[in-house]
């Protein structure tokens, strides 16, 4: 089974592609690909909303999630979405047929 939650942070003025730039070049998102479980950890930008950024991040399970919830990295990325003034939206998807 693999859990992905989509991410969509949203802002103005480029804040929400600052954010995502700042999470590549701290290594923040470095640390969160080589958590125990993490098996895509990637930023996107849709064509049709350069104010936001999509980010796709999937665990193995949800003792994983939980896990990376519970991290000293949940903090620094809050700190850095509360800099940036960004609001998120959440997805979530199960894939229990995973081959």
């Amino acid at each position: 089974m693999s859990i992905t939650v989509n991410l969509y942070y949203t802002g103005k003025d480029g804040s929400a592609r600052k954010f995502a730039e700042e999470m590549e070049a701290s290594g923040i998102a470095d640390a969160v690909r080589a958590e125990e479980g993490n098996e895509r950890y990637e930023y996107f930008i849709p064509m049709n909303d350069p104010e936001t950024v999509l980010l796709i991040d999937r665990w193995r399970d949800q003792q994983a999630i939980d896990f990376h919830h519970k991290s000293e990295m949940m903090k620094q990325i809050a700190e850095l979405r509360d800099k940036y003034k960004l609001r998120l939206r959440v997805e979530r998807y199960v894939d229990e047929n995973k081959c």
